[in-house]
């Protein structure tokens, strides 16, 4: 919990070692990560490899159970059936386990110095480790930050410098990109195609982000967007942004001057604080984390700046 470039020096090792192997991600309910998630992580990250998960809810230290490893031993033959040559394991159970199923215990690394990492460390600080988890479980421990507000607001600009000093990734705005092909027009149809485009950018890139993913707005914004252009949103757009979820996110005040680049509706500086109003109410009823951001030019990338160090500790 996570898998760990430990856990695929192991699995390596044993699949080069032997002609089949099967991999057991063993969980229980009340674990932090859930069980699903890391055999889906597992199995994605070893193609070729059989892959288990084993989700019954037995003992898992002999002193909890007469029975222990006999309740062990029979799940494991469920799983992988009787004929088992080799346990590879780096753990001190190993060498007991293998006994009991009738195979020969093949250690590796039991001192951890060849990766040198746990899962309990990377839980505690998964940023400090980051390069040690499987690239397939990092998403998990993203933090997402969304850049919201009205137009010329900066939030383009500010996503692209944060994503460039924390050398991670940004989701970009995907209306732009649409109405690119409708010379800044929107229409009703539109807003689905936008809040669409707007998900899969979103999982798209989170899957190649480090430590921190920042969204040049989100799925809140488009449905003020849609309501103040068309007097209403489709439902399933307002409950898709109702149910996403970042970690923080930075609120952009009205203080540039307003620039027209082709796409904008409101160079009406009243209109552009109205729509500041609305997205800062949809933020408290949905009780998301934010922070506003105010000031020019380097002043405001580094109010963003100081607030992201202050909420996740980065150093």
């Amino acid at each position: 919990m996570p898998p760990h470039r430990g856990h695929q020096y192991l699995i390596d090792f044993g699949r080069c070692y032997a002609d089949d192997l099967v991999v057991m991600v063993c969980s229980l309910s009340r674990e932090p990560i859930p069980g699903e998630l890391r055999f889906q992580w597992v199995r994605d990250s070893f193609p070729g490899v059989q892959v288990i998960h084993h989700d019954a809810e037995i003992p898992q230290e002999p002193s909890e159970h007469p029975d222990f490893w006999s309740l062990w031993q029979q799940a494991i033959w469920n799983h992988a059936g009787k004929s088992i040559d080799y346990v590879f394991a780096s753990e001190d159970y190993g060498c007991k386990l293998a006994e009991m199923l009738g195979a020969e215990y093949i250690p590796v690394d039991h001192s951890r110095s060849l990766v040198p990492i746990s899962a309990t460390k990377i839980r505690t600080d998964p940023f400090r480790h980051w390069d040690f988890i499987l690239p397939a479980a990092r998403s998990f421990f993203l933090k997402r930050v969304a850049i919201i507000g009205p137009e010329s607001a900066g939030k383009s600009t500010m996503a692209r410098q944060l994503a460039s000093h924390y050398m991670t990734v940004c989701v970009e705005e995907y209306a732009r990109g649409l109405l690119d092909f409708t010379h800044g027009w929107c229409e009703p149809r539109h807003i689905p195609l936008i809040a669409r485009g707007h998900l899969a950018s979103d999982f798209a890139l989170s899957q190649q982000a480090s430590r921190l993913i920042f969204c040049d707005t989100d799925l809140l914004t488009t449905t003020v967007w849609s309501n103040l252009l068309f007097q209403n949103c489709p439902d399933w757009v307002r409950q898709k942004a109702e149910a996403q979820s970042f970690d923080l996110t930075l609120l952009l005040e009205t203080d540039l001057d307003w620039k027209n680049d082709g796409q904008r509706y409101m160079p009406d500086q009243a209109e552009r604080q109205e729509m500041f109003r609305q997205l800062q109410s949809g933020l408290e009823r949905l009780n998301r984390p934010y922070v506003s951001i105010t000031g020019r030019g380097s002043a405001r990338l580094q109010a963003a700046i100081d607030i992201i160090e202050k909420t996740f500790f980065l150093t």
